[in-house]
């Protein structure tokens, strides 16, 4: 059934949005437009950022609803572009509902950056980061030692599954420790402040709290205080995170 097609393709469409951290407003959106081209009388889609909800009705027609929970969560503008553009498409009748859906399970299925371009990105990160909280050169390289524990502990936490609490928090306690012992036992003349704040800002929830302030402004209150909680949890686990290694480093 065409419909039903159509239900999947659009659904498939929020929850790429979603997991790549598109605001609840423009996914709602987003799928309402795709949804017009169904022929049914009244189209609902709410949607939440742990799950959707889409519901086709029509007295002519058998009702149609679909759910779709969300269990990961990120973010990927470039997917988020991309289906856009594929739902412009769509909505224009330049593209069939199979075909937006086979393009949509190809952007699902692509994986956009490599392990060893992650793990570039994060050694790459801290000693960028370096000259705008006042490092010098040495600082910059000190942040880059620290980068490396900080992309050996995210593979180790990646391997073991952790959840993003435990993963948060036990990265930014390799980053306090790691930073204090080489600012201890190799370069001594290197700033420790620099190299902790530096070093933990791949870690720091700062465009999930963008997102949430944008939800809330919208009037998407359940998305935007569920998204300002849960970076408000992952900036709690950086902070014990820190905490513990200056601890750690002290009583050692």
């Amino acid at each position: 059934m065409q419909e039903k097609k159509l239900l999947d393709t659009v659904m498939l469409a929020g929850e790429l949005m979603l997991s790549g951290g598109a605001e609840v407003y423009r996914v709602e959106d987003t799928m309402n437009h795709m949804l017009k081209r169904s022929g049914y009388q009244d189209a609902e889609v709410i949607a939440f950022v742990t799950g959707i909800f889409v519901t086709l009705s029509d007295p002519q027609k058998e009702t149609l609803t679909l759910t779709r929970r969300i269990r990961q969560r990120g973010t990927n503008i470039n997917r988020i572009y991309r289906v856009n553009d594929i739902s412009r498409r769509f909505c224009c009748d330049s593209m069939s509902v199979d075909d937006a859906y086979a393009e949509l399970k190809e952007i699902q299925a692509e994986v956009l950056y490599s392990p060893l371009m992650k793990v570039i990105g994060t050694l790459s990160v801290p000693p960028c980061f370096s000259p705008m909280f006042g490092g010098n050169a040495l600082d910059f390289f000190a942040c880059a030692l620290v980068g490396v524990c900080l992309a050996i502990a995210d593979r180790l936490c990646r391997r073991i599954r952790l959840n993003d609490f435990c993963s948060s928090a036990c990265g930014s306690f390799v980053v306090a420790f790691s930073a204090l012992l080489i600012n201890r036992y190799l370069l001594k003349a290197a700033n420790s402040d620099v190299m902790i704040i530096s070093s933990i800002m791949p870690l720091v929830p700062g465009v999930t709290f963008t997102t949430a302030i944008r939800d809330v402004l919208n009037g998407d209150y359940s998305a935007g205080t569920a998204r300002i909680l849960e970076a408000s949890v992952i900036a709690l686990a950086v902070a014990a995170g820190v905490g513990g290694g200056m601890m750690l480093f002290r009583t050692l």
